[in-house]
């Protein structure tokens, strides 16, 4: 988190209101109570960021926490939003000792409903892990996913609390496995789609994600290299297919690293497709930029064989501007002929 001088938290706060008003009206029209409030990265306070997730405001900060004028300052600053989300959280995630604050200390047990699109997510303000169990920048991506999957058989893979999933679901997929190697993960996702019922087929598959990739394309996986037991699926293919990891992690059967080995992932994705399928894949980091992203995808799918007749890049919606038009994330959707 970067300094700020007191008297330049309000007027910042203000100034990313009013770029806001015509989005947040139009999500609240679409059944959505939670986006991102202020964006520090691009709106003068690196560091930090307010998110509404339904009745609460989230604070978020990096590197040095708040101190008590600053939140002070940036709670009156919110007024306006309070009106709507009454309550706040805040968590400084430079250091998992630090008791951040909080206006009602039922906020660090409550599990409470937020909406996206009519939507039922769950959230709470504080939670084991470090990431809120809903990623806003990721709208834009859920609302292309309800736009693609009626009738579609898809994949979801590194799948965390399901969002993506659940949006397909709502869209009518007709089958949909959610992958992830987390349990506790698992466990929310399938609380998600117990929130928003459907007629979708859902598949909860708790595996190395790459593990379960590999086989399903038809990729040779080394069990003997394995600790423990993953489970063990049969090759089949699937309409779309979802790809959203992490910037980096070691599993039992191989690495995920989005900047320099992109492809190990993206090869099974695309062998993982029928026909005329629809692969939509993300990339979080900054260095990598969209060009580099596209040229990468395209270049995997010339090497393997089956090129995209497509290759379309777009980022989140306006609640997370970038000072340079390259948001950090990058969302792609690569269309087989």
């Amino acid at each position: 988190m970067t300094r700020i001088e007191i008297e330049q938290i309000a007027p910042r706060i203000a100034a990313a209101r009013e770029r806001r008003a015509p989005l947040a009206e139009r999500l609240a029209r679409e059944g959505t109570n939670t986006w991102r409030v202020f964006h520090g990265a691009a709106e003068g306070w690196p560091g930090t960021s307010v998110d509404r997730y339904g009745d609460v405001l989230l604070v978020q900060t990096w590197r040095h926490p708040l101190e008590e004028p600053e939140l002070a300052a940036l709670i009156a600053a919110l007024e306006p939003e309070r009106t709507l989300a009454p309550h706040w959280a805040w968590n400084h995630r430079g250091s998992k000792d630090h008791p951040g604050a909080l206006s009602d200390p039922e906020l660090a047990t409550k599990e409470l409903e937020v909406l996206e699109g009519g939507l039922r997510y769950r959230f709470r303000a504080r939670h084991r892990g470090n990431d809120p169990w809903l990623y806003l920048d990721m709208r834009s991506g859920r609302r292309r996913v309800r736009e693609l999957a009626a009738g579609k058989s898809v994949l979801n893979l590194f799948s965390y609390t399901g969002s993506l999933g659940v949006a397909a679901a709502a869209a009518g997929a007709k089958e949909l496995w959610q992958v992830d190697f987390s349990a506790s993960a698992l466990g929310l996702c399938g609380s998600n789609h117990e929130l928003n019922p459907s007629e979708t087929d859902v598949v909860l598959l708790e595996s190395d994600c790459l593990a379960a990739l590999r086989q399903l394309a038809g990729q040779r996986v080394q069990r003997a290299r394995m600790r423990r037991g993953f489970p063990v699926v049969e090759r089949r293919l699937f309409d779309l297919v979802l790809l959203d990891p992490p910037r980096y992690a070691k599993g039992p059967v191989g690495t995920v690293d989005v900047v320099n080995d992109y492809p190990s992932l993206a090869k099974p994705a695309l062998l993982a497709l029928e026909d005329g399928g629809a692969l939509l894949a993300t990339n979080h980091v900054a260095e990598v930029s969209r060009e580099e992203f596209a040229r990468m995808l395209t270049r995997t799918a010339e090497k393997a064989g089956r090129p995209w007749s497509s290759v379309e890049i777009f980022g989140p919606e306006d609640d997370f501007p970038s000072f340079d038009g390259q948001p950090p994330l990058k969302i792609a959707l690569c269309r087989l002929p």
